[in-house]
């Protein structure tokens, strides 16, 4: 069956990623997907948690925000603290990135990539990944000078992307209509587009076997590949 966008089951959303969108962030980038638009911002911090004080080592964190007017229906600001589900998203991207570095290398030192959804069309989690690995390497470059570290903090690249299940067909890189209504739904984290971070697999309508958890995979992997080199490209091609 036909894709809404008329994309092919194996085809991903044209990504484009604007560096600089934010002047004043020490690393800044608009990713696009799609519909979709992330702004992702990473920013050196004052001092690492307390918890870290003194313990000579790192710190990489992440926040996420749907901004009031990113769907289709005004999503009130969460005043009073992050919903259920926008804490589990930061904490997924975290995570995610913090697979990508050394934090000891570090120092001590932390850094908050901050993903605000302008745009929600499906896949906001992981195009927060794919946008914030490259802030925050883009900032990694601009500080570290200035906090006297000279030791490569990112180790791997980090990427990502949704892929799921409609009418019975895998496919790549759901939008919004797709990913409401998917019999199974996954996202795939990638380090160095070889090994798993992170999979967050649900059969929402359905149940799914070993073949199609295999098909999704192969998608998932052949996409972060294509999504390492857009991200390797606009840091110059090395990790800080």
């Amino acid at each position: 069956m036909s894709r809404i966008d008329n994309r092919k089951n194996d085809e991903m959303r044209k990504i484009k990623m604007t560096t600089g969108f934010v002047s004043s962030a020490d690393g800044s980038v608009l990713i696009e997907m799609g519909h979709t638009r992330v702004l992702c911002n990473a920013t050196l911090l004052p001092e690492v948690p307390k918890w870290l004080a003194g313990k000579g080592r790192g710190w990489i964190t992440a926040e996420y925000s749907l901004l009031p007017q990113s769907t289709g229906q005004r999503v009130e600001r969460e005043r009073k603290g992050a919903s259920g589900r926008t804490q589990e998203i930061q904490r997924l991207v975290g995570r995610s990135l913090r697979g990508a570095a050394n934090l000891n290398a570090l120092g001590e030192h932390a850094l908050v990539v901050d993903c605000d959804v302008i745009e929600a069309d499906g896949g906001t989690r992981t195009a927060s990944i794919i946008g914030g690995f490259v802030a925050l390497a883009l900032a990694l470059k601009n500080v570290k000078p200035t906090i006297e570290v000279t030791e490569q903090v990112l180790q791997h690249n980090i990427s990502a992307i949704s892929v799921g299940v409609i009418d019975g067909e895998p496919r790549l890189d759901l939008c919004y209509e797709e990913d409401s209504r998917a019999d199974v739904d996954m996202n795939i984290v990638m380090r160095d587009a070889a090994e798993y971070i992170e999979l967050q697999g649900t059969g929402e309508h359905a149940s799914f076997d070993r073949k199609t958890l295999d098909a999704l995979l192969a998608l998932g992997e052949k996409a972060c590949k294509e999504i390492k080199e857009m991200q390797m490209s606009l840091i110059g091609g090395e990790l800080p």
